[in-house]
């Protein structure tokens, strides 16, 4: 890259692109800018038509051009997703996307925009990130990509963000690795972001935060259910493993969580199975089978005791 010459970015904003990863994304750029009294980066927004797109919050965005832009090997592109991502999937777009990579530029996304970098093939073998609510669905839709629950993940060429918040920690990664880390800090400082995440940090909140609840064990034994959807453990295996009888754990989730282990194992596997039903084209014995389910019928009884509907009309198929 040509010291003299600001590094350019291209957003390829997607129809019904969500605004806060795109926003936390270009800001960064604006604020190194500002602060370093230069013009070490500049960008432009392109999309299908040049004219605008609309974001999943109904905002219009005016583009600068469309999808005919030739790529340099000094620029990025940031692919910004939103809702409905796998209907961005079309020719003209996948095309975009494979012509810029071949020109060498760095190919990025944020939010749900790996999803499409995926399907172009340009995470084949690579590392990634994903919204957590997307990543159940992208694992199983993308088994070639070696998939991450962090907050961002660089890979060579190849840059992710899972959404968010977290656009303004890989931008201030890029621009610390650009020109250095206090300008990086400069740019945090003036985002008011005090705590800079690195591509080691994971998306969501720790378990005890998400329920509210400071109890090692209990912590200890959800993080088990959660990394056993597929086959569940039993209430016994996961009491022995924990360091207590079925009875302590029977009351220690009554306690805390007002339910039982095994129901709060069963919303867990169901909220997986609704992810992927919403996020895949899996049939619903092989979302079944993906959450702990034997059977289709057990899966649509437990399904429709917790969410009001079958499995098959949350598809739009219509029948039970």
């Amino acid at each position: 890259m040509d010291a003299n010459r600001p590094r350019r970015f291209t957003f390829l904003l997607l129809n019904r692109f969500t605004m806060m990863p795109f926003a936390a994304a270009i800001e960064p750029l604006r604020l190194a800018n500002r602060a370093s009294g230069r013009r070490l980066y500049d960008w432009r927004l392109v999309g299908e038509g040049g004219d605008h797109a609309t974001c999943s919050n109904g905002a219009r965005i005016a583009l600068d051009t469309d999808l005919s832009v030739e790529p340099a090997r000094d620029e990025t592109v940031i692919v910004c997703g939103g809702l409905d991502v796998s209907q961005a999937a079309n020719k003209p777009t996948l095309a975009f996307l494979r012509r810029m990579a071949r020109g060498g530029a760095q190919i990025g996304a944020v939010c749900t925009g790996a999803w499409l970098l995926a399907r172009a093939g340009l995470l084949d073998g690579r590392r990634a990130t994903i919204h957590w609510e997307n990543h159940d669905g992208f694992a199983e839709a993308f088994p070639k990509v070696d998939l991450y629950r962090s907050v961002f993940v660089h890979d060579g060429n190849r840059v992710t963000a899972a959404g968010g918040t977290s656009s303004i920690d890989l931008m201030l990664h890029l621009i610390a690795e650009d020109h250095g880390d206090p300008l990086a800090a400069d740019v945090a400082d003036q985002l008011l972001h005090t705590g800079i995440r690195t591509g080691q940090d994971r998306q969501r909140l720790s378990i005890p935060t998400r329920i509210g609840v400071r109890h090692p064990r209990l912590a200890a034994v959800i993080a088990r259910m959660e990394e056993n959807l597929e086959e569940p453990i039993s209430p016994a295996d996961l009491a022995a493993d924990a360091g207590m009888s079925t009875r302590q754990l029977e009351r220690l989730f009554r306690r805390y969580l007002n339910r039982s282990p095994k129901r709060y194992y069963m919303e867990t596997r169901l909220g997986r199975a609704r992810n992927l039903l919403m996020q895949t084209d899996l049939t619903i014995i092989e979302v079944a089978l993906a959450c702990g389910f034997s059977s289709p019928s057990h899966f649509s009884k437990c399904y429709r005791a917790q969410y009001g509907s079958t499995p098959y009309r949350e598809r739009g198929m219509g029948g039970d």
